[in-house]
């Protein structure tokens, strides 16, 4: 069905928030509408090149826009324009919406879910692009949505998409919706767990009767919500587990973790409704190099094995490792996530934990008289005693570093991939005055 195209021409648009979305709503709508911008960051403010569109926070309240396009990460609730947000809620839009706009008779793919997001949607589209399709991999992952270029009607957009965008949504709908998994996450944010399972379900509750939800309907989560409102679109049952002549198809180590076999049940229903050859899959899925700081082996030897795992946020994103390995130094802390929850099969394959961070009294009342810690004030701090501890070890076996913080990096760093980086600087620094 073909959207209305001129939602989003000759209006007068508020941007709130010009990082990489806010910048390409920018740039695709500043020359048939009027635009203004705010943003709460004051050097975003002083950037020359948005002089002209800029616009005070008390003239925004003169103003009356059509449209109000909001930065996914602000939060409308806490932000400094949140009673202006909340009069006008109604108008509020993402660049999804913009996107859908013009593009709905492309074909979308959207990938959500708490953990797996970005490798799930980064497999899809290299799977696609083997096999001819021009695909663009779009949303928290790849490119802005807006950004992309010579789109023509075969293009396929696969897009990863937050709780935050899916939130701020309103009319953007997918052909696929695939809803991974789902737990405890951005509670912080959505302040109830429902509302982040709501918030999540509102991506599958969106489509429409000739479009398909994948999900895992024997999930009890999934079971009990999807019983409360029925969907409109068709819905592909994904069973969490591969089948055993799957299973032997992997070649790949990095998709013989439970999480990242499960992220997989998902693409291999997608690419089989697709008709895509498994010949094709499977020599994607075992070529496929883990994306950085995801569970990413970093360093390994016949003695230890590093992992630099700074993606992880939350406990749950930790348990995949943490039930495959065995023998565990594990570092963690950062700014816990509100309502994390620590379940764990096994416990006597962690050796020792080294808590780190402004926020270590969490971790120490979850870990206290169930495992062997140390706390420290700085990461590099818990890395130097680690690597001592370690070569202290005397089992003549294999050890796994792990750097899995099960916490926000926001405590001391700009973002995960800023933490991941600062791991493995410290990492050839300590290694190397080790070694001498």
């Amino acid at each position: 069905m073909k959207f209305r195209n001129d939602l989003y021409i000759k209006k007068k648009i508020l941007i709130y928030g010009l990082g990489v979305s806010g910048i390409s709503c920018l740039n695709h709508l500043k020359n048939n509408n009027i635009v203004k911008c705010f943003d709460d960051n004051l050097k975003n403010l002083k950037k020359k090149k948005f002089k002209k569109y800029l616009i005070s926070k008390k003239k925004i309240t003169q103003l009356v826009f059509d449209h109000i396009i909001i930065s996914p990460g602000i939060n409308s609730l806490s932000c400094s324009l949140k009673d202006y947000i909340r009069k006008n809620k109604t108008k509020i839009c993402t660049d999804l919406d913009i996107f859908y706009s013009k593009y709905s008779n492309n074909f979308t793919i959207a990938i959500t879910g708490t953990n797996g997001k970005s490798t799930s949607s980064k497999l899809l589209n290299d799977i696609l692009k083997k096999n001819k399709y021009d695909s663009r991999l779009v949303g928290n992952i790849g490119n802005a949505i807006l950004d992309e270029k010579k789109i023509s009607k075969k293009t396929i957009f696969v897009i990863e998409v937050s709780s935050y965008q899916i939130s701020y949504n309103k009319i953007f709908k997918p052909n696929y919706g695939i809803l991974l998994n789902i737990s405890p996450d951005h509670i912080e944010r959505h302040k109830t767990f429902n509302n982040y399972l709501k918030t999540k379900f509102e991506l599958i509750f969106s489509q429409e009767k000739q479009d398909f939800a994948f999900v895992n309907k024997r999930e009890t989560l999934f079971k009990k919500y999807l019983k409360s409102k029925k969907l409109s679109c068709k819905v592909i049952n994904v069973k969490n587990k591969l089948s055993v002549q799957d299973y032997r198809l992997i070649k790949n180590p990095y998709f013989k973790s439970l999480n990242n076999q499960q992220n997989l049940s998902f693409i291999l229903k997608v690419c089989i409704k697709l008709k895509i050859k498994k010949s094709i899959i499977f020599k994607v899925v075992n070529s496929f190099k883990p994306l950085k700081f995801r569970q990413q082996i970093i360093y390994e030897s016949n003695k230890l094995r590093i992992i630099n795992d700074s993606k992880s946020t939350s406990f749950s994103s930790s348990l995949s490792l943490l039930n495959n390995l065995k023998r565990i130094f594990w570092i963690v802390g950062g700014l816990p996530k509100r309502g994390d929850r620590f379940k764990l099969k096994k416990k006597q394959n962690i050796k020792k934990i080294y808590i780190y961070g402004k926020y270590k009294s969490f971790f120490i009342k979850v870990f206290k008289n169930k495992f062997k810690y140390s706390k420290f004030f700085e990461l590099d701090q818990a890395i130097k005693q680690v690597l001592i501890d370690i070569k202290k070890d005397q089992e003549n076996r294999k050890i796994n570093l792990l750097f899995s913080p099960c916490a926000a990096s926001f405590d001391r760093f700009k973002n995960f991939e800023e933490r991941g980086k600062y791991f493995n600087h410290l990492i050839g620094l300590y290694k190397i005055k080790n070694a001498k």
